[in-house]
């Protein structure tokens, strides 16, 4: 064991989480700096990335949009089936 003083104070001091854990407690790991809440639960309002985060938008495929398309198709491949069954 080393005899090495740690200051802990100032962490130990640091704003808490506070968010509702699973066991029905509240989360004890301090808040990031400048919000509410820790990382792992940064779905509080004032935590997490900023409204119209570019960088997760990368592929755009599971926008309403094609999702809507991909519907769309399916139901269309879904009539050509049906008229092959018939045809045999």
């Amino acid at each position: 064991m080393s005899d090495h003083a740690r200051n802990t104070g100032p962490m130990m001091a640091s704003p808490r989480c506070g968010a509702k854990i699973r066991s029905g407690g509240s989360c004890r790991s301090p808040a990031v700096r400048g919000k509410r809440r820790c990382r792992m639960h940064g779905d509080a309002p004032g935590s997490g990335a900023p409204r119209g985060n570019q960088n997760a938008r990368k592929h755009g495929l599971f926008t309403g949009d094609a999702i809507a398309e991909r519907r769309r198709i399916q139901a269309l491949l879904g009539e050509a089936r049906k008229l092959l069954q018939a045809m045999k």
